[in-house]
């Protein structure tokens, strides 16, 4: 067995000496005391129970032995090195790429935004992004196969295994076709729209969690014309006459062809643009650049 005393922050000691020759040079590249560095030596020569050095006056020399341990010495510390890159790499840890998700309906602001600032912090950073659901975004977060997410949320996040970063607060609209009965409206009930068709977005959109809250409190389920998978067909649904909607107040420069009008205050609903990354990772100076960016956009 390996001796407790061998150990790799020695070995970097040792091999420092070997190539530097003095306890004065070593001392001053690693940014430790003299009698430190002497101490290091030391008490890696006890646990291998075999003398590196001598002495020539008040200088110490390395002997033989210590040249013929020297190459083995790198290898264990540059495979230990390689190891730590490799499982970081593998992990996600600072890693040269970061895999982002994010919400269709953020890609005309928002995301730009943070992908431009996150570029400006760290321009080697390779970014990969994914498009999706508030359901499927958080799946992709669980499996590992991102590595941070920015969704929306209807009500504050409780889960310790992840870190929330608010970026901002959107409302939700009726979305309706332009010269439509409500056109103008300073405020719309829901309850005037009992009889109209609405098209919507599937389960696992947060949109569609809105949606089914804003009616909860109107009291009755709307007559769903459609479904559709993506908020652009919506969009562009509603924006034909094919009926009404609710969508976050961010989409409106989506289309020329729809106005979003706000909700009575019984049916207010509100979506909260978060940021999301495991906290087990908040460390990550990839993750850490992207929550700095992301609490500057909510500043702004």
């Amino acid at each position: 067995m390996i001796d407790d005393e061998i150990t790799l922050k020695k070995l970097e000691v040792f091999l420092s000496f070997m190539r530097l020759g003095s306890l004065g040079s070593v001392s001053e590249e690693l940014g430790q005391s003299i009698v430190s560095v002497h101490r290091s030596l030391h008490s890696l020569e006890e646990g291998l129970r075999c003398p590196l050095f001598g002495r020539e006056g008040r200088r110490l020399t390395a002997l033989p032995a210590a040249y013929a341990f020297a190459s083995h010495a790198q290898r264990a510390v540059t495979e230990t090195e390689e190891g730590i890159r490799k499982v970081r790499e593998i992990a996600g840890f600072n890693s040269g790429r970061l895999r982002i998700g994010a919400l269709y309906s953020l890609t005309l602001r928002c995301i730009p935004h943070l992908l431009m600032g996150l570029k400006l912090r760290r321009p080697e950073l390779h970014i990969d992004l994914t498009l999706g659901s508030n359901k499927d975004l958080l799946q992709g977060l669980a499996d590992g196969r991102l590595d941070a997410v920015v969704i929306g949320l209807q009500a504050p996040l409780d889960n310790a295994q992840l870190l929330a970063v608010p970026l901002f607060e959107d409302e939700v609209r009726l979305a309706a076709p332009l010269g439509s009965p409500f056109a103008g409206m300073a405020h719309v009930d829901l309850k005037d729209l009992r009889h109209e068709q609405f098209i919507t977005l599937g389960a696992g959109f947060v949109t569609a969690d809105s949606f089914n809250h804003a009616f909860r409190q109107a009291g009755f389920v709307p007559e769903t014309a459609m479904q559709v998978s993506d908020i652009f067909s919506l969009i562009n649904l509603v924006g034909s006459g094919m009926g009404y909607s609710l969508l976050p107040a961010r989409v409106a420069e989506y289309s020329a062809r729809i106005e979003l009008l706000p909700l009575a205050e019984a049916y207010a609903s509100h979506q909260v643009i978060t940021l999301l990354l495991p906290t087990s990772r908040e460390r990550d100076p990839n993750l850490l650049a992207l929550a700095a960016e992301s609490r500057m956009f909510g500043k702004g």
